[in-house]
């Protein structure tokens, strides 16, 4: 692909130096349609990024658009606070009759605030108020969100750093495997717990991602999901399960956790809950834990009430028949792990691993530098991808849930060619 240089003037001079996305794919892009980004010199991008997750069904997916168009031109409802609107009152009966009623889960529906990190932080408000404690647990290589709450839960050291005031009340303990399956799974969280010397204060809750994405995609073993749900319901602590970004189908079921077969306490959904990249959370909680006063939580964008209009097209369109939104989920996984095998034997000096659940998949180097020049290599070649870990080693696939076999075949083989071709 031969690319001329784009005018990026007004971006550099005028917009902050925090833009970071931007940095990677150096143009400008204009139109997006499916698994396909244009920039405005007519050049065509296969993403495999999908807004980070927030585009599980692509780019101005046709039945969402066309729900969202009928809706502004008669005029409906576009802010309104938490106000009661039509399209408010369709979400939540779509949202309790295609997803939670089908897994018998009892949870309320509370809207924070228009961002992931908006979810995160009435969760740990909540938990504390429900628990009276300050205390949050979260884990090692986790993300949470940018603001200081969901910062304090977060293990990143650079974008912890960006707070620029201590960040207190959270204590990071081992993820899965990560002392590579030579300690028993929760013994030092468990010893603190009990040792009256340990210096833990008792936790209100436990934060956790069952794939953590932005740490690297760390793939959480369902047993040691289920063991940390019976260890959080043994020492009086809640589980808040951060499904924002693994959620809506990612891994396969609606839910990512529901392959352990557990029910968190409370659970955080946004990015591809509207469907259509429009700002929309959620924060689910058993309905026992519903202590808040009205106004207790507010926020001026909480009733984005397009928002809610596509998120009941796709769970119309996406999940209204059950399992083949999950089944084509996983089949495509198995196209993407399939093409990572022969990308490792091919490069097995290389490659550290490979891991992933559904349509979310990282491959990890020896050389921790080598995932930035498989990204950069890979945006020259016409395919959007980004790096995860504490210090971006890992190339992140995160494809639509709606990018074809032939799609998947053609950015797999193009990722093959960036890694070889960076060596």
């Amino acid at each position: 692909m031969t690319i001329t240089q784009p005018d990026l003037s007004v971006f550099e001079t005028l917009e902050s130096e925090v833009r970071s996305y931007c940095r990677g794919w150096p143009t400008v892009f204009d139109r997006a349609h499916g698994s396909r980004m244009y920039d405005e010199d007519g050049h065509e991008y296969l993403d495999f990024f999908a807004g980070a997750g927030s585009l599980n069904y692509g780019h101005n997916n046709p039945v969402l658009k066309r729900a969202l168009i009928d809706y502004l031109e008669r005029d409906g409802v576009t802010h309104g606070l938490d106000m009661s609107t039509t399209a408010k009152r369709r979400f939540l009966e779509t949202f309790q009759n295609l997803v939670l009623r089908p897994r018998d889960l009892p949870y309320k529906v509370m809207f924070p605030g228009p961002t992931g990190t908006n979810a995160v932080e009435s969760a740990l408000k909540l938990a504390r108020k429900v628990k009276g404690r300050e205390a949050i647990v979260s884990f090692t290589n986790a993300f949470h969100g940018m603001s200081l709450g969901s910062l304090a839960v977060t293990g990143n050291a650079f974008k912890r750093a960006g707070a620029g005031i201590p960040l207190v009340h959270g204590t990071p303990m081992p993820f899965d495997n990560y002392f590579d399956g030579t300690v028993e799974d929760f013994l030092w969280f468990e010893r603190l717990l009990e040792d009256q010397g340990s210096g833990l204060n008792k936790p209100a809750a436990v934060i956790v991602e069952t794939v953590q994405g932005e740490g690297g995609i760390n793939v959480a073993r369902p047993e040691w999901l289920r063991a940390l749900a019976e260890l959080c319901e043994r020492q009086d602590m809640l589980l808040i399960v951060d499904d924002i970004q693994m959620g809506c189908g990612r891994t396969g079921a609606f839910f990512s956790f529901e392959e352990a077969g557990i029910t968190p306490d409370i659970v955080t959904v946004s990015k591809s809950i509207s469907g259509y990249g429009l700002p929309m959370s959620l924060c689910l909680f058993k309905p026992e834990l519903d202590v808040w006063e009205p106004g207790e939580h507010n926020g001026t964008f909480r009733g984005n009430n397009p928002a809610f209009v596509t998120a009941t097209a796709a769970l119309e369109a996406y999940w209204a028949d059950g399992s083949a939104m999950e089944k084509q989920t996983r089949t495509r996984g198995e196209q993407v792990e399939q093409h990572l095998i022969a990308v490792t034997e091919e490069n097995l000096a290389d490659v550290k691993e490979y891991r992933g659940r559904g349509l979310v998949w990282g491959l990890e180097f020896h050389d921790k530098e080598r995932a930035s020049r498989i990204a950069r290599r890979a945006f020259e070649l016409g395919l959007l991808i980004e790096t995860s870990g504490p210090e971006s080693e890992v190339v992140k696939l995160l494809p639509a849930l709606t990018v074809t076999p032939d799609e998947l075949d053609e950015g797999l083989k193009t990722l093959a060619r960036a890694v070889r071709e960076t060596a």
